[in-house]
C-alpha cells in the first residue's frame, strides 16, 4: 500500500508541476531580483516550518500581507499553488513512519480532495471583498486553534489509541475532512483541525500526521488547478518558492528534525489577528 501511495503521489506531483510551470512560462510575469530572492527564502523557511508542524497557510498569508507582494484575492490561491509540491514531498517522506488503518486513510484522503475541488471552484470566483470578509472571520479562529495546539488544550490534550475508524466515527471523519478540504482553499490550514478531529474521534494523535499530510498532498494539486486557471496567484513566487520549498522540507526532515517553535507559533497567531483587523479596516475604508 505504501508503494501504491508513493507512485500515485509522484504521478500527481509531476502532472501538476508540468501544468503549473506551463502556465507560468506562458504568461511570463516579471518581478524584481530582490523579490525573487524573497520568494526563495520564503519558500525554504515556510516549508521547513511546515514540515515541523507549524503549517504554511497562515505563515504565507502573513508574508504576502506584510510585504504587499500579492493582492488580497491571491492569498488563498498562493497557499495552495505554491506549496502543493513541497507538501507532496512531505507526505512521501512521512508515509511509512506511522501506522494507520488503510480504509480510514484512503476514505479521508478522497473526501478532502473532493472538498478542495468544490471549494476551489467557489473561492476562485469570489469577489475580493467577499474573500476579505471570509478571511477576517476565519483567521482569528485559526489563531485560537494554533494556541490550543501549542498548549494541548481541548482535543489536542486527548490521548486515544485507535489507528483507524469504523461505523459512525468513520462517517464523521469523512464528512468533516470534506469540509476541511473545502476550507483549505479559503486559506485555513488543514493540519491543526485534522489533528483535533483525529483526537476527538479517539485516534492516536500521531495517526493524524499521515492523514493530514496525505490530505494536503492529494487535495492541493487539484484545488490549485482551479486557481491556476483563474490566474489569481503570484506566478513568480510559485516558480521560485516551489523549488526552494522542496529543499526546506528536506532540510527539516534530514537536518533540523526539531526546533523550538513556541515563540514562532505565538507570533504567527498574533499576525493572524492583525491581518483580520486589517481586512476589516480595508472593508470599512472601501465602503
Amino acid at each position: 500500500m505504501v508503494l501504491f501511495f508513493r507512485v500515485v503521489t509522484i504521478t500527481i506531483l509531476i502532472a501538476y508541476a508540468i501544468y503549473m510551470y506551463r502556465d507560468i512560462i506562458k504568461h511570463k510575469e516579471k518581478d524584481s531580483f530582490f523579490h525573487m530572492i524573497l520568494y526563495g527564502i520564503m519558500g525554504f523557511v515556510l516549508n521547513l516550518l511546515d514540515t515541523l508542524g507549524v503549517g504554511s497557510n497562515a505563515t504565507q498569508m502573513a508574508f504576502f500581507k506584510l510585504t504587499k507582494l500579492s493582492p488580497d484575492d491571491h492569498l488563498p490561491a498562493n497557499g495552495n499553488v505554491i506549496f502543493a509540491i513541497p507538501v507532496g514531498v512531505e507526505f512521501l517522506l512521512f508515509l511509512d513512519i506511522v501506522e494507520v488503518d488503510t480504509v480510514t486513510l484512503i476514505t479521508m484522503l478522497v473526501s478532502s480532495v473532493l472538498g478542495a475541488i468544490v471549494g476551489a471552484r467557489i473561492v476562485s470566483r469570489l469577489p475580493v471583498n467577499t474573500l476579505r470578509k471570509i478571511l477576517a472571520v476565519i483567521l482569528p479562529c485559526v489563531a485560537v486553534i494554533l494556541i490550543c495546539k501549542l498548549n494541548g488544550f481541548g482535543p489536542f490534550g486527548m490521548m486515544g489509541e485507535e489507528i483507524g475508524l469504523t461505523g459512525g466515527k468513520l462517517v464523521i471523519g469523512i464528512v468533516v475532512n470534506f469540509v476541511l478540504g473545502a476550507l483549505m482553499t479559503c486559506g485555513v490550514g488543514l493540519y491543526a483541525p485534522c489533528m483535533a478531529l483525529c483526537a476527538l474521534l479517539g485516534m492516536n494523535i500521531s495517526v493524524a500526521f499521515p492523514i493530514m499530510m496525505g490530505s494536503c498532498a492529494f487535495l492541493m494539486p487539484p484545488a490549485s488547478v482551479e486557481f491556476v486557471k483563474s490566474g489569481k496567484y503570484n506566478r513568480p513566487a510559485a516558480a521560485i518558492a516551489t523549488i526552494t520549498g522542496i529543499f526546506g522540507v528536506l532540510a527539516a526532515y534530514y537536518i533540523v528534525k526539531s526546533m523550538p517553535i513556541t515563540l514562532l507559533t505565538w507570533i504567527v497567531a498574533a499576525v493572524l489577528i492583525y491581518m483580520s483587523i486589517s481586512f476589516v479596516l480595508t472593508l470599512k475604508k472601501e465602503k
